[in-house]
């Protein structure tokens, strides 16, 4: 339209309202662009094509939306933790936006977590007129990572929490009960994908209130056939086992039912049996538990003995798991003075104030560490079982006793002489301790190859006891002290360990019993017995009772004690750290000589007691700790 035409079209139009005090438009107004109407103005209602300003990388607006016109150099999804996106106009909702909670490699996102809500505009759908985002960053669906602005986290979740094995957000399952035929079975489901499974085969009508057990109908949800009628729980996560959102199905535990259970699970997209001890991996490596503690669980599962379930109890509740976490808190601090002083050893009398209390401390934590390595193995064998040896002169009536405490007839009894050749070991429950007691072949000069290779494997076996049951035949030995501990000499049971003479076929001495409180053989003690008649055996157990109490202690008493071979490999590596810092210190005499030496030793130390809760390098032995768990946990 020519100039002359655009004047005479405004002055035609605004001649009335401009009447009075403002003189109608002149031609050649150029400068207001924004009255409504005049088609030069771009941005406004009704603009088709708005763009906002050249080199606006914002979101551009919905074709017609009033009011949008782009803030200028807005760099798309800024990523900002807690930002609910581009506010936009009011009232605009927005499409769901980036949902990814997987933008972080390996860690699955909350279920329903809407991510950037942004503006109208920003929807993400590829096409969508006028979305730019940000360069370089690709707008495609399903795209993991699109965070917004590089160097802005984005989505984080839980920061430095690595993810569970497998491929990023899987979800587990499996039968979380024993196998078998049961009354009820227990099959779990971990991971973003557990809710999505618990609706598949327990709804409608949807998710029950967390951690609270409700009766459904269970179907398949390929066939909708009816599988089962039984309880379901949902726990989101965090709050759950594995910190993860988890599912169980508590169905009636026949073959069929939890195999049909199972299939149906595994024919659901993105879930996967579970391997063994996975369910409790995850948990630890979402800092629900620690290595000890895991350990305690694995312990508290195959406890046989009340003995061993407190035990296991009390490293399950982290008590072992927090002792160690107070000594690296100490030998934290230590290095913390010592990183100061070699850091400002030129200030005076600072040495002389930081240096012994360091030194103190490290002695002190030392002595400690060192005490708490000396108990015997108590914790171990508490856990493993004592190992109990019936050792003896052949035909003394061993396998006699084998099978009057285990109370089944476990090893053949003969007259014979020389009948036992193998080692036989039976698992024994005496007074709420774990009891490995092994019957071995009688101790004499073999007369054939056969009994040689029994005789050998009895001294081997015996050389390994914690505990040995020294049996002798009544009738053949003098009850006399000097008489007593000859026998027992003759069998050469290993120094230091405790022994218990048991004079079997009591029954043969007619009347003349012999006090066992009067006899003792190289202060170990004696009781009478008679395997045939069982007199005597009520004495026995309750001797062998106070034996395993000395051998295991009481596991509800004192500091938690050792019940892994690994802990004490890494507490001797620590405290020989310890006593390497004091060496240091204590030769060189001079704050200014070795200190970062000395610092290395403490920082070895402290990487020791990480390993064994797992805070430092436990890549290496998770496997050899979670294996032994059984799938299901």
């Amino acid at each position: 339209m020519a100039l002359s035409g655009i004047v005479r079209a405004a002055r035609g139009r605004w001649a009335r309202p401009l009447s009075c005090a403002v003189p109608p438009v002149g031609t050649g107004d150029r400068g207001h662009r924004g009255h409504t109407g005049v088609r030069v103005y771009t941005g406004h209602t009704g603009d088709r094509g708005h763009t906002g300003h050249t080199g606006d990388r914002g979101h551009t607006g919905v074709p017609g939306a009033p009011g949008h016109t782009g803030v200028p150099g807005a760099r798309g999804h800024t990523g900002v933790r807690g930002v609910r996106g581009h506010t936009g106009a009011t009232g605009d909702r927005g499409g769901p936006g980036h949902t990814g909670v997987r933008a972080v490699p390996g860690v699955p996102g909350a279920p329903g977590v809407r991510g950037h809500t942004g503006a109208p505009v920003d929807t993400d759908v590829p096409g969508a007129p006028g979305h730019t985002d940000v360069p370089g960053v690709p707008s495609a669906p399903g795209v993991p990572g699109h965070t917004g602005a590089p160097g802005v986290p984005g989505h984080t979740d839980v920061p430095g929490v690595p993810s569970a094995p497998g491929a990023p957000g899987d979800t587990i399952f499996a039968l979380s009960s024993a196998p078998g035929r049961c009354g009820v079975a227990v099959i779990r489901a971990s991971g973003p994908g557990s809710q999505g499974a618990l609706r598949s085969l327990a709804g409608p009508p949807g998710l029950p209130p967390p951690r609270l057990l409700a009766l459904r109908s269970i179907r398949d949800p390929r066939t909708a056939e009816t599988l089962d009628r039984g309880l379901v729980v949902w726990f989101p996560g965090p709050h759950s086992f594995t910190g993860e959102d988890c599912a169980e199905l508590h169905v009636h535990g026949g073959p069929a039912v939890i195999s049909g259970v199972l299939g149906a699970l595994g024919r659901l997209p993105g879930l996967r049996p579970a391997e063994p001890g996975e369910f409790s991996l995850r948990a630890f490596r979402r800092g629900k538990l620690d290595l000890t503690a895991a350990e305690g669980l694995r312990d508290l599962i195959g406890a046989e003995t009340e003995a061993q379930r407190r035990q296991a109890l009390r490293q399950l509740r982290g008590e072992l798991g927090a002792l160690y976490g107070t000594w690296s808190r100490a030998l934290t601090q230590a290095l913390a003075h010592i990183e100061a002083l070699i850091d400002f050893s030129e200030d005076d009398g600072l040495g002389e104030a930081v240096l012994p209390r360091a030194l103190g401390a490290v002695r002190a934590l030392e002595r400690e560490i060192r005490a708490h390595l000396r108990d015997g193995r108590r914790g171990e064998r508490l856990r493993a079982g004592v190992r109990a040896v019936i050792a003896g002169p052949p035909n003394a009536g061993k396998s006699s006793l084998l099978n009057l405490l285990c109370r089944r007839p476990a090893a053949i009894v003969s007259p014979v002489a020389g009948t036992t050749r193998d080692v036989l070991e039976v698992p024994l429950d005496i007074g709420g301790f774990p009891l490995l007691l092994s019957d071995t072949a009688g101790l004499r000069d073999p007369r054939d190859p056969l009994e040689r290779e029994g005789v050998t494997r009895a001294r081997d076996r015996l050389c390994q006891a914690d505990l040995v049951l020294a049996v002798l035949d009544v009738t053949s030995v003098s009850p006399t002290p000097g008489s007593l501990g000859a026998a027992l000499a003759a069998l050469q049971p290993p120094p230091d360990t405790p022994c218990v003479l048991v004079l079997n076929k009591a029954d043969l001495l007619g009347g003349q019993g012999v006090s066992p409180s009067a006899t003792c053989a190289q202060g170990h003690p004696v009781t009478l017995l008679s395997c045939k008649t069982g007199q005597g055996l009520e004495a026995l157990l309750e001797l062998l009772g106070q034996q395993l109490a000395q051998l295991c202690g009481n596991p509800l008493l004192g500091s938690p004690s050792l019940t892994q071979t690994r802990h004490s490999r890494h507490l001797e590596a620590c405290a020989t750290a310890l006593s390497r810092f004091g060496d240091i210190i204590g030769d060189t005499g001079d704050i200014s000589g070795d200190l970062a030496v000395a610092a290395e030793q403490l920082r070895v130390a402290r990487r020791e007691l990480g390993r064994i809760t797992g805070s430092v390098g436990a890549d290496d032995i998770l496997d050899v700790i979670f294996r032994d768990f059984c799938v299901g946990k």
